[in-house]
């Protein structure tokens, strides 16, 4: 069955918030089409959540993929401070998800804390009109993979050596 790790944004886990997280989005064939599937979601963090869609089908409008949340941000609906996760938020935050997506999407899925550049640092500006074009590829990764595969390993692919956030220091990949 075919399946990939997707970066994004949980509308489920606070009130009026996107909180970073990933999910695993699986071919359905049944139904043909890809469907989000949220693992952590157990009963407990269900009635916690007080989630009522089931997580092996997480709505689209539930759990936004980087790019989804991106054209979100960038419609002006959503500000960029209602993407977060602790104290983290704003366009740079969604840019970060955005990279890490379309890594995941090239095989290379990251730790939610590696960093990288050209990834975009809390609070420095961010080029958006480079983020509107991979925030289409991010929203529908399916339509042209051969650019999506080159604006990755052109552009931004994940170095040998990356920081861990947490760690505060440079890590092997």
């Amino acid at each position: 069955m075919p399946a990939r790790a997707r970066c994004g944004f949980g509308a489920y886990f606070q009130k009026g918030k996107f909180l970073d997280h990933w999910v695993t989005e699986y071919w359905n064939a049944e139904a043909g089409r890809w469907a989000l599937v949220d693992a952590q979601l157990d009963d407990r963090q269900q009635e916690l959540f007080k989630v009522s869609f089931d997580p092996f089908d997480v709505p689209r409008d539930q759990f936004l993929v980087a790019g989804d949340a991106w054209h979100l941000y960038r419609s002006g609906n959503v500000p960029a401070d209602d993407f977060c996760i602790l104290d983290l938020k704003g366009d740079w935050l969604i840019a970060g998800n955005l990279m890490r997506d379309i890594a995941a999407l090239n095989n290379r899925e990251m730790l939610p804390w590696d960093c990288w550049d050209p990834m975009p640092r809390p609070g420095a500006e961010v080029d958006l009109v480079r983020f509107d074009r991979l925030a289409l590829l991010s929203s529908d990764p399916d339509s042209d993979e051969a650019e999506l595969q080159a604006v990755y390993s052109t552009e931004f692919a994940v170095p040998c050596v990356v920081m861990n956030a947490v760690r505060n220091r440079r890590e092997t990949v």
